[in-house]
């Protein structure tokens, strides 16, 4: 094996549409799942123009994976069948766990300027799809930022670096979320868990990843690794930044279709008929 991880794919978002007309970018889906196992779909949302969001995603079920929502600037207000109410602003992160079934809903606010965020989608194992539902919003103050190196900076939204974790610590794939910023000119390496899926995605500027080969990798553009201990990137003379992910591989059966993601198709079946009738929605105490 490799010690520094080689680039084995780049993906490129996608213009595309969600929820009742929110215009977004989606960096991988449906089409990209197994080659990203556990995590399922990654979409980078926002605008300066509030038509293109102010729509929303109105009452919708999930279950079967868990979500965690990132905004780096712009306000999105939650909803939820437990009775979780709040808004996620500039710098916060909302995760929930979907589990056996909940009901929510996501309307982004009106916001002076450009908004941006990201959600993430992680497959829960066919052992924990229909636990209890979970919602936790994080405030900017609670994630820890750090500098491990002249000129990175790294929040921690998930993982742990020199002893310092991220406050988003249970989540069942035990991930690793990182947003990275290196100054022009910098080069930076990072270790990782040999047996995880890990990729980066840049947000801002430009640079390179393992090698030069592949040319710059800029803003919307995906780097999926290739096994190995650790990663390297290099910021060019704009500076980089950039969204540093790994988690380890479930390697189960995914049937997928909309909001809801299990193992089989007869489990998507039971589903959205239980959506029908009204029984979707489970307690501790009744299954």
């Amino acid at each position: 094996m490799n010690d520094t991880r080689t680039i084995k794919t780049i993906l490129e978002r996608r213009p595309t549409m969600e929820g009742a007309g929110v215009r977004l970018k989606r960096v991988f889906g449906f089409q990209e799942t197994p080659s990203l196992d556990p995590f399922l779909l990654l979409d980078d949302f926002g605008s300066d123009n509030p038509d293109d969001y102010i729509a929303g995603f109105p009452w919708h079920p999930h279950r079967g994976i868990e979500t965690v929502t990132y905004m780096l600037a712009g306000e999105v207000e939650h909803g939820d069948s437990m009775g979780n109410k709040g808004v996620i602003g500039s710098g916060d992160i909302q995760w929930m766990t979907a589990g056996s079934g909940i009901i929510h809903q996501e309307m982004p606010k009106r916001f002076k300027g450009t908004s941006r965020g990201f959600q993430l989608w992680v497959n829960l194992p066919a052992k924990n799809k229909m636990m209890d539902p979970r919602y936790r919003d994080v405030t900017k103050d609670k994630i820890v930022e750090v500098s491990p190196e002249k000129n990175v900076k790294i929040r921690i939204i998930a993982g742990e670096i020199n002893g310092k974790k991220g406050p988003v610590q249970d989540v069942i794939a035990n991930p690793e979320y990182l947003d990275i910023t290196l100054e022009p000119g910098t080069a930076f390496e990072h270790k990782t868990n040999s047996s995880h899926t890990v990729f980066a995605y840049v947000i801002d500027g430009d640079g390179s990843f393992s090698d030069d080969r592949t040319g710059k990798i800029t803003d919307g553009q995906l780097v999926l690794f290739d096994a190995g201990r650790k990663i390297s990137a290099q910021a060019s003379s704009l500076g980089m930044r950039f969204l540093l992910l790994s988690g380890k591989p479930l390697k189960e059966p995914v049937a997928w279709y909309g909001p809801i993601v299990m193992n089989t198709d007869e489990e998507l079946r039971i589903a959205f008929d239980e959506y029908e009738k009204g029984t979707f929605i489970k307690h501790a105490d009744k299954t």
